[in-house]
């Protein structure tokens, strides 16, 4: 079942124009400007409210037979009120103060399955530039999947992105089968009183020249699209289709010293001296070895 369109009527607790400073999304220019022929996007979903655009989506990709999607499938909400972002740490924000979204991607056989984690870095580079295009903010990339902007000198988080699996991964690029939904959001124009912690950006608060949301939007899945192509067609090799070195030029992990909080309670302090062939970041500790990381949290100590 495809959500209702119902970003243009009002919502049962608010009127769309409540807050003038944040005007709703505008559904049908978005899907003129992003649905056509050869595009990567199909489908471009705008719903008032929900509680998880990647929960929403993931539960549609995985429904098979008639209910499954082909790749391309964008959500977009314009609140959500059960966000989640990797860990299970929760998101929140004002309705229409960010840009909270969801792809579905299905890379198929083109890809091989151990590629695919690649894909939230590669979301990365995409949401990276196209704010920097369309927002004119500096922004840069956490390993593995923080938006960072400057506020006031200090780094903050602006947005995150979240990757989660659906079907078989590798089975198939038709519906039903293995695929990837990517989960975005961005804080647009959260205020300082806003900010749900001290840590926390925005793109108004890191000086942005523009907080229009429906140029913004575009220029990220513009961007994703582009990258995508690039990857899919050279069969997932980031290093081929310079994604690899993308990435570690917008990164600002590397060249510090952090902690890499890993699975089983375990810790691992060194310089991130690369990322990769397989998107896993690589730590020069003091017993002088080079050891990956592919999963963990990682806590930036100093440069």
């Amino acid at each position: 079942m495809t959500p209702r369109d119902d970003s243009e009527s009002a919502g049962p607790r608010r009127s769309r124009w409540s807050d003038l400073d944040r005007p709703p999304l505008k559904a049908a220019a978005l899907r003129r400007a992003l649905v056509r022929e050869g595009s990567l996007w199909r489908e471009v979903d705008v719903v008032q409210r929900t509680g998880s655009t990647n929960s929403d989506l993931v539960a549609r990709a995985g429904a098979g037979g008639a209910g499954g999607l082909e790749e391309g499938v964008v959500l977009v909400a314009e609140e959500q009120t059960a966000a989640r972002g990797r860990l299970d740490r929760k998101w929140v924000a004002p309705a229409r103060s960010g840009l909270f979204f969801s792809v579905l991607l299905r890379p198929g056989d083109a890809v091989p399955v151990e590629r695919w984690g690649w894909l939230p870095l590669l979301t990365g580079v995409a949401v990276a530039a196209g704010l920097a295009r369309a927002g004119g903010v500096d922004t840069a990339l956490k390993w593995p999947n923080d938006v960072l902007v400057t506020v006031g000198g200090e780094e903050r988080k602006a947005g995150g992105i979240l990757a989660e699996a659906v079907g078989t991964a590798g089975a198939t690029g038709a519906p039903g089968g293995g695929g990837v939904v990517v989960g975005v959001g961005v804080n647009v124009s959260l205020r300082a009183d806003e900010l749900p912690v001290p840590t926390a950006g925005s793109l108004a608060l890191a000086g942005a020249v523009s907080t229009d949301r429906d140029p913004l939007l575009r220029a990220m899945l513009r961007g994703l699209e582009d990258w995508y192509g690039r990857w899919r067609a050279a069969g997932g090799d980031a290093g081929a289709c310079g994604l690899q070195e993308a990435y570690a030029a917008g990164c600002a992990t590397l060249g510090r010293v952090v902690r890499a909080e890993l699975p089983g309670d375990r810790a691992l302090v060194g310089e991130a001296v690369a990322v990769d062939g397989d998107g896993r970041l690589v730590l020069a500790t003091e017993a002088g070895v080079q050891e990956p990381v592919g999963a963990g949290d990682i806590v930036h100590l100093r440069a």
